[in-house]
Formats: structure tokens, C-alpha cells, sequence
């Protein structure tokens, strides 16, 4: 078969959801809240920006049942609608009610560098052991102090504590003792120099937290300011719950969402750090399509049967003809049976160039929008 040229392939892409790097770099794609916490797998706020409108009326709810890295629902509110997300992952939620609160901003400054401050000073750092896993991955000077932040945040009020967590987090995730170029997967920790692919040149493993903590703070205190010139007062639910069934608070119009793929993404697993210092719930036992679970015959199956009873649930729950944007890169061909089998008949399938991702996960792809309207 004779290779496709670039003009018939664009011809079948829809234009106004694929950029270039010139036309939409990383800043624009990571502003405000959406850079809040690194989170693999997110997609573009500028995908929702689009369709938003299309689909939705500033009057309307718009639901997530895998809200993710919260790019539906932030956008949502910049948009005017009332939004509602869902998601297994406790530290997705954390991130969410974060991105989307209201702040008294002097009042949140003060707070995160007081905390900052107190955590610098102070030697104490709280009731218990480390666990082995802590210990492990972090030098004793990084994991003290990303314990004594740990214990003056706990002195904060909420929301303030709860932006005090995500801080502690994303400070976590760049103090552990791995390559600086390896800070998505990094499967062993890295206790000597080595050659990093990143700076060209020999690298040591990161020996302190504080740096990242005092420059997360000023970051996050950034992002927050400028989120809250767009911010409206549209109301937001986060959920902490399964999307095969969950029950939703409120009636939303319909859904915007971009869901897990079957054996790639352990979304517990990225941010285990996270869990280890902030005792969340871990719920990874539940979730869809983990990467423990691979890709076998059997692991597809069960991603299938998952995803169609968390769409039906959602459907259940939308009015007859509710759109349902789902964005995915569908290499499999597993949406036909979801679709049908959840109740959704396909309206649109629109092609977007993805060329934009950065690293070592350089490359380029082409996903698919699948534009849906619910059976009743």
C-alpha cells in the first residue's frame, strides 16, 4: 500500500484543535493553574477552550468521570458553566480542589511562606516513622525536610493546607534521588553520579527538598494570581469516587473528557510520593487500565468492561442527546464496542496531529475527538 502523503492526511484533520509548537507553546499549554503539579497523561486546556462553546452554554454543567489533571473543570469555570469531576485517584482530587478554589490571597502568601519559613528554622518533624519506601528514595537531608514542611503545614487551615500538600508534593517529586532526565518513571533510586542525557554531563542525585520547596511556593503563589483574574463563581464539585458508579450531585448537560488507555499509566504509582507523605487514601486497586495490569487478551477485556459501565453510568445521568466529547487515541479500536454498548452513538470523529510532547517521550501521534450524543 502506498504511503499516505502529508496533504491527504490533513486533509481528514480538523485544524482548529491541532497546533504547532510555534503556534501553541508549552506556556500557553501549561498556564496558570493547569502547570499546578506535573501529571502524565493530561490533555490540553486549549482542546476544552474549543469545545466549550460548541457544545455548551455558560448556563450549563459539564461533567469529567475522569477528571484527572482538572483541565475540564478549570476551563469550565473559566468558561462560566458549572462543572463536577470525578476521580479514583485521592491526590487527582487534592490537585483538583486546589486549581479551582477561591482564595483570600493575601491571607493564602502569607500562610505558604510562613509555613515555608517555619519548616526552614524548625528541626521537628512530626510523629512517626518514614516509611521504608520514603527513606529509600531520599537523602536524610531531603526527606527531614520535607518532613518538617510537613509538619508546619499541618498547622495551616483549610484551603491553605490543602495548596500546602500540592507544594509539599511537587517538591517531593523533583527531591527524589533519580536521574534528572527519568522523573516520570523512574524505577530504582539513583545513589551515584552518573551521565545525564539531560544536561550532558555528570550529575549527582538531588540532596535537599528546600530549594524546591521555597521555588514551588513562589510558583504556586504565581499560578494562583493569575488564575484569579479568569477565576468565575461557577460552582465546582469534586468527587472522590468511582465513575461505574458514582452518583452525581447535580445534573450536568454533558461530558468533556480524555479517559485512562489500558496498560500505560499507573496513576497512583506516578505520584506514590504523594500517597507515602500525605497519607492519602490509595484506591489503585480500583482503577481502570493501570500499567500493573498490562496489556494482555484478559487486562483489555476487563479495561472494556470498565469503561462501558463507567460510561453508562454517565450516560444514565445525562439528558437524551447529552454531547459526550471523549478525546483518545483509540490505536486499539476498542471505542466501537464502548460506544455502543454504553448507549452513545457517534455524531463526529475528528482527527487532531499531536507533535508538541518534549524529552526523551519526543514524537508525534494522531488522536481522535469522538463526538457523541447519549441514547437516553
Amino acid at each position: 500500500m502506498a504511503e499516505r502523503t502529508q496533504e491527504a492526511l490533513y486533509a481528514e484533520i480538523d485544524l482548529e484543535l491541532s497546533w504547532s509548537e510555534d503556534e501553541l507553546p508549552q506556556y500557553k499549554r501549561t498556564k496558570h493553574v493547569h502547570s499546578l503539579h506535573p501529571y502524565l497523561g493530561k490533555f490540553i486546556p486549549q482542546l476544552v477552550e474549543v469545545f466549550l462553546p460548541r457544545y455548551f452554554t455558560p448556563q450549563d454543567r459539564v461533567y469529567d468521570p475522569f477528571m484527572g489533571s482538572v483541565t475540564t473543570l478549570v476551563e469550565a469555570n473559566v468558561f462560566g458553566a458549572a462543572s463536577v469531576g470525578c476521580d479514583i485517584s485521592a491526590l487527582n482530587c487534592l490537585l483538583s480542589r486546589v486549581q479551582t478554589a477561591s482564595y483570600s490571597l493575601g491571607a493564602l502568601e502569607l500562610g505558604l511562606r510562613g509555613a515555608l519559613e517555619e519548616s526552614r528554622r524548625s528541626p521537628e518533624i512530626g510523629e512517626g516513622e518514614p516509611s521504608e519506601w520514603l527513606r529509600a528514595w531520599y537523602s536524610e537531608r531531603a526527606l527531614s525536610e520535607l518532613l518538617a514542611y510537613r509538619t508546619a503545614l499541618a498547622k495551616l487551615e483549610a484551603p491553605i493546607s490543602d495548596v500546602a500538600k500540592v507544594i509539599l508534593s511537587r517538591s517531593a517529586r523533583s527531591a527524589r534521588q533519580t536521574t534528572h532526565f527519568d522523573l516520570d518513571f523512574p524505577r530504582t533510586p539513583q545513589l551515584e553520579p552518573y551521565w545525564c542525557h539531560k544536561h550532558t554531563r555528570i550529575c549527582r542525585p538531588v540532596d535537599e527538598s528546600m530549594k524546591f520547596l521555597r521555588r514551588y511556593t513562589l510558583d504556586t503563589i504565581r499560578r494562583l494570581r493569575e488564575f484569579s483574574t479568569i477565576r468565575r463563581d461557577a460552582e465546582v464539585a469534586v468527587l472522590h469516587d468511582d465513575a461505574r458508579e458514582v452518583d452525581l450531585p447535580l445534573r450536568a448537560k454533558g461530558i468533556i473528557t480524555s479517559p485512562p488507555y489500558p496498560g500505560l499509566i499507573d496513576y497512583h504509582e506516578q505520584h506514590r510520593y504523594a500517597y507515602e507523605l500525605l497519607g492519602l487514601h490509595d484506591r489503585r486497586d480500583e482503577e481502570i487500565g493501570a500499567a500493573s495490569q498490562g496489556q494482555s487478551q484478559a487486562a483489555v477485556r476487563a479495561y472494556v468492561e470498565n469503561m462501558i459501565a463507567a460510561f453508562e453510568n454517565a450516560r444514565r445521568q445525562l439528558p437524551m442527546g447529552a454531547p459526550v466529547i471523549i478525546v483518545v487515541n483509540d490505536s486499539k479500536d476498542l471505542y466501537p464496542e464502548i460506544r455502543e454498548r454504553s448507549g452513545l452513538s457517534l455524531e463526529e470523529r475528528l482527527t487532531r496531529h499531536v507533535n508538541r510532547r518534549t524529552g526523551r517521550r519526543a514524537g508525534e501521534f494522531f488522536e481522535d475527538v469522538l463526538v457523541c450524543a447519549t441514547n437516553g
